[in-house]
């Protein structure tokens, strides 16, 4: 009878509606503000962002109702200022880009905000997220046709978003991931830039995410590419964000023997020394070792992989000739972007604390006990209009009426 009547308690709390005191409400919103804090780099959206110049990261809006194509992107500041109600996608973050808000993609509509801007600006680099469409299958995000909408991360290369399962592993499962489904990676290099960063395995298995990860070639000719849509659909040659070409598939060509890539051997790995001037982390020359030509692995790099990178004058030129020399810039890294957007955060709130505390200590005495009587019969009014409210009706426009004139009501009776 006991597992009897627990189960049947089981069943009706299940059908109960779900409900969330004022307290665990505000912290929603708190965590939803400190999301779009992250999101925004902390950006307030008052001031175009062109005048910083190319910044080495922002986030970035493009405007398909004013440039279709896909072209152009906006600060947070332009897209509302200038953008508001057109259709919009959202970016997240880019690096080295400046506002193009008003330049000459835009038809001759010139920036609310900062009008006074150059024609374009001719670093900045496109990829087809100005679009509206993300990974190797081109959806857009939300996908209005998903039933839901799957995870998607962020290649910290080229910066294109992917779907878990079209990053080119066998399963979702090989992604690093904690027992709670959180990840174990700082940063994803897709499989379409990890050629370029294959100078990475010659560091030691500390920088991987998830131990050794190796590129794996496959001697079965007919199962060189990821995915139907795969590296092999895709133009070879791509521009990166410091305009430098990169060849992500042609490149620097694998030894091969026994119809295999050879990889790095271990004599080959990196020491720990330090990198100053000319004394370098590794035991090889970088630019003497071979790239994949086979099928390509997506790498999951662990906590802090930048700090390890060699920032001797031969690796750091490498690194320039590559078109990655961000990689050893430790504010181009997301962790970093997101550590100012808290700092800012809190800056703004400790303000906003300030602002009400002198607010307050300027009143007289009628005045707190009017603001603190008010409070109290918000607090009360909205109690009541809760207690009495049928909760399989949706809150309408009428009903929040009601609640504030009952309280001017209240009010005029308190001071009449």
């Amino acid at each position: 009878m006991a597992d009897t009547a627990r189960d049947g308690g089981d069943a009706f709390a299940d059908e109960a509606e779900p409900t969330v005191t004022i307290g665990e409400y505000i912290e929603g919103i708190e965590a939803e503000e400190l999301e779009a804090d992250l999101v925004l780099g902390g950006d307030d959206g008052k001031e175009c962002t062109y005048a910083g110049g190319y910044l080495k990261r922002q986030a970035v809006f493009s405007c398909l109702t004013c440039v279709p194509d896909g072209v152009a992107g906006v600060c947070t500041a332009c897209s509302l200022a200038c953008h508001d109600g057109h259709e919009i996608a959202e970016l997240w973050t880019k690096r080295r880009f400046r506002c193009d808000c008003g330049s000459s993609k835009f038809g001759g509509h010139l920036c609310k905000l900062c009008p006074e801007k150059d024609s374009e600006n001719p670093e900045n680099c496109y990829n087809h997220n100005f679009k509206g469409s993300y990974c190797t299958c081109g959806r857009p995000y939300p996908d209005p046709e998903a039933k839901e909408q799957v995870e998607m991360i962020q290649c910290c290369i080229c910066e294109d978003w992917f779907h878990e399962d079209h990053i080119g592993l066998n399963s979702i499962e090989e992604i690093p991931r904690d027992e709670e489904g959180e990840p174990l990676y700082e940063d994803f290099i897709c499989y379409k830039c990890s050629p370029l960063c294959y100078f990475l395995k010659l560091y030691p298995e500390t920088i991987w995410a998830s131990g050794k990860q190796t590129l794996a070639s496959q001697t079965d000719t007919n199962d060189s590419t990821v995915m139907e849509g795969g590296p092999s659909d895709h133009a070879n040659i791509e521009k990166h964000e410091n305009g430098a070409p990169v060849d992500h598939m042609g490149g620097e060509k694998t030894s091969m023997e026994n119809g295999s890539a050879k990889d790095i051997s271990v004599h080959e790995k990196a020491n720990l020394g330090g990198s100053s001037g000319n004394n370098c982390k590794l035991a090889t020359d970088v630019n003497t070792m071979p790239a994949v030509t086979e099928k390509n692995m997506p790498f999951f790099m662990s906590k802090g992989w930048r700090d390890t990178l060699c920032r001797c004058e031969r690796c750091n030129n490498f690194y320039a000739q590559r078109g990655i020399a961000y990689l050893v810039d430790k504010e181009d890294s997301i962790e970093e972007y997101e550590k100012i957007a808290k700092q800012k955060r809190e800056k703004k709130l400790e303000q906003q604390e300030g602002a009400e505390t002198n607010f307050l200590n300027s009143l007289n005495h009628v005045q707190k006990i009017e603001i603190l009587s008010g409070i109290n019969d918000m607090k009360n009014e909205f109690q009541s209009f809760l207690e009495s409210f049928d909760s399989s009706k949706p809150v309408t426009s009428e009903d929040i009426r009601t609640v504030f004139e009952n309280l001017s009501k209240k009010k005029k009776q308190r001071i009449s």
